[in-house]
């Protein structure tokens, strides 16, 4: 190994040399280069190098000639100041591209199947106008044949920069017979041929043969228009002349813009029929084609619109995805700016009658729920387009969005998601009743499993009893509890966490109902076996206690969850964290509390790494040094994992 490294090392002498006789580097920095690159060679060298080796060492030596090039054109510039030719090309200043690309071609034998180590190396050759690129691309291609984006970036290569249409054009078609199935070929494989035709046809026009173009500018529309009412302004002299030769050569011209428009059109209907066949079921390639005929101007340009949404239709009519894509076609917020309520709710009611023939066609949750977040979306645009006030298109849309969840929920299609929106929807038009109504209503129906819903139901009662006075009443605080008594129970902790703390934070300073809601707890935590997943309900309940109550009942509360069966980790985190606090503002008992915790939980989570780590801090702060070496040592007995002993720097 040593060998090959000096012989390396000694092949780079001549660029050492050059380097220090023009100046660009002194003998100290000579030394640190050969230090570093002796490093990174070493590490090429071992058994199994790491990708991380290939990758810091071309870094180096990047930065390390982009620092060579800036101290040569310093150099350069002083020399030229004092009246001397301009540096020579020396050996220096091919030594380190060479050099990094030796090292990505050592990188990639190794790493065969990384792409994006393959793309940096191209990435490279091309930036540096290597004539290895070719070589690479036939390397990366015949490893790794079967990724789409590798015959993209070679044929892109070849048209672009090599100029050689036929063969990217090769490329494509290799590349579309191994990956047929690859939806990013067929689209860029379109844009190709289409861009290969319009530089003919620009061509032909900068040789003054022809006119016009195949993109389509949203401007030529309205230059077309001003040229004809200003067309006084381009007569010539000889008029009545150039009218007979005028019309001929503009329909020899129009006629070559046809053949054009003709051949493009031709092209986009063959490689869209190939798409289709090969990716029968892919909804977002019509799409895309889609796009691409709509910024192109070609002939039959309505004829194939309508054939391709015909096709679109007819494959994904049963699909909800179908019809919410063409109801935004009749309605982009982006595209109706600064229009009139007018002509708003003209394009909205077009897009609402797509989305009322899609239930039609597919009465379904998805459908609705597309449907909801069309209208959703109209209003929130519209609203931040007015300054003030509801105009008569928010107003219309609101109504629309009423009827729309009203149709879902009698149809019964309406889902969770759907029917909280629909009750927050309420809430955001500032018609508390009628959301409290419709909870009420939603919760006796089929989503009464619905804890997200009851959580609304609950919120909207609180609220339309707050709303009238800031202190309930008996008898309001007493259905509020016999609403929620019998969810909670019938509930599973970990799903009913939100309703949970809606709950405590509105009886906390009730406490008649809120220590029937902790015997509630009690009685729902021993049905689920004491596990807590995710939501810890006693450590909740715990803090609230000790907000209102003090210590000593909180001790009696945690009393009662720590004898349940199997009580989770959070709650003898909490406890622990509580006595800890205690023991450190000087109370004797709370550091006897906390270490009896500490037992309790460790005789459960004893395989806990951070349970042992927090008690040996612990002892540490506000214990002895004995007690603290104690769990250390029992830590270390106790613990099966050896590398998490290791790992950990507090024990």
């Amino acid at each position: 190994m040593a060998d090959v490294v000096q012989f390396r090392l000694e092949g780079m002498l001549d660029e050492l040399d050059d380097l220090e006789q023009r100046g660009l580097f002194s003998r100290r920095e000579i030394a640190e280069i050969v230090k570093q690159r002796r490093k990174f060679e070493y590490r090429l060298k071992r058994p199994c190098p790491l990708k991380q080796d290939y990758v810091a060492y071309i870094d180096y030596e990047t930065h390390l000639d982009s620092l060579r090039r800036l101290r040569k054109k310093a150099v350069s510039r002083e020399l030229k100041k004092q009246g001397n030719k301009k540096m020579r090309k020396s050996v220096s200043d091919f030594a380190c591209v060479k050099r990094i690309l030796y090292i990505y071609r050592l990188a990639v034998s190794r790493y065969k199947g990384d792409i994006d180590l393959w793309f940096r190396y191209l990435e490279f050759c091309r930036a540096q106008k290597n004539g290895r690129m070719k070589k690479v691309l036939a390397q990366l291609i015949r490893f790794h044949p079967k990724v789409p984006g590798v015959w993209i970036y070679a044929a892109a290569w070849e048209f672009d920069h090599d100029t050689n249409v036929d063969a990217a054009r090769s490329l494509m078609l290799s590349g579309l017979r191994v990956c047929p199935t690859s939806e990013d070929l067929w689209v860029e494989y379109l844009r190709m041929e289409l861009t290969y035709l319009n530089k003919l046809k620009a061509r032909k026009v900068a040789l003054g043969e022809d006119e016009g173009s195949l993109v389509r500018e949203n401007k030529a529309a309205e230059d077309k228009q001003w040229r004809e009412e200003n067309k006084d302004l381009f007569m010539s002299i000889g008029e009545d002349r150039e009218d007979n030769d005028g019309s001929v050569g503009e329909t020899e011209s129009k006629n070559k813009l046809d053949l054009f428009r003709e051949k493009g059109s031709n092209i986009l209907e063959t490689i869209y029929n190939g798409a289709i066949e090969a990716l029968p079921s892919s909804f977002s390639l019509r799409k895309r084609v889609l796009e691409i005929l709509e910024a192109m101007d070609l002939a039959h340009s309505e004829e194939l619109h309508s054939k391709i949404l015909q096709d679109i239709k007819r494959d994904f009519g049963t699909e909800p995805q179908y019809w919410d894509w063409l109801a935004r076609l009749r309605y982009n917020p982006d595209d109706v700016q600064g229009m009139s309520d007018k002509k708003k709710n003209s394009r909205i009611e077009k897009a609402v009658q797509v989305y009322e023939e899609g239930l039609e066609h597919v009465p379904s949750s998805a459908m609705f729920s597309l449907y909801v977040e069309f209208l959703m979306n109209v209003i929130t645009s519209v609203k931040g387009e007015q300054s003030s006030g509801l105009s008569s298109c928010t107003m219309n849309t609101t109504s629309r969005l009423l009827m729309v969840y009203e149709k879902a929920l009698t149809s019964g299609h309406i889902t969770d998601d759907l029917a909280c929106q629909y009750v927050s929807f309420y809430f955001q038009l500032g018609k508390l009743d009628e959301a409290r109504k419709l909870a009420k209503r939603l919760c006796s129906g089929k989503l009464s499993n619905s804890v997200k819903l009851w959580v609304l139901r609950v919120s909207t009662e609180i609220k339309s009893i707050l709303k009238d006075s800031p202190s309930p009443s008996k008898d309001d605080l007493k259905s509020i509890f016999e609403l929620t008594k019998e969810v909670l129970r019938d509930f599973s902790v970990s799903e009913s966490g939100s309703l949970w703390l809606t709950v405590l934070k509105f009886f906390a300073n009730q406490s008649h109902y809120f220590d029937q809601l902790v015997e509630i707890s009690l009685f729902a935590l021993a049905k689920s076996g004491g596990s807590e997943d995710g939501f810890s309900l006693s450590s909740a309940i715990v803090d609230f206690i000790l907000q209102k109550d003090g210590i000593q009942r909180t001790r009696e509360v945690y009393k009662k969850f720590l004898r349940l069966p199997h009580p989770g980790l959070a709650i003898y985190r909490t406890c622990i964290q509580l006595e800890s606090n205690l023991a450190s503002a000087g109370d004797k008992n709370g550091l006897a509390s906390a270490r009896k915790l500490f037992e309790s939980a460790l005789a459960t989570y004893g395989q806990d790494v951070s349970l042992w780590q927090e008690y040996y801090i612990m002892e540490s702060k506000v214990g002895s040094s004995e007690t603290a070496a104690a769990i250390r040592w029992r830590a270390r007995k106790t613990l099966k994992d050896a590398t998490a002993l290791a790992t950990s720097s507090d024990l």
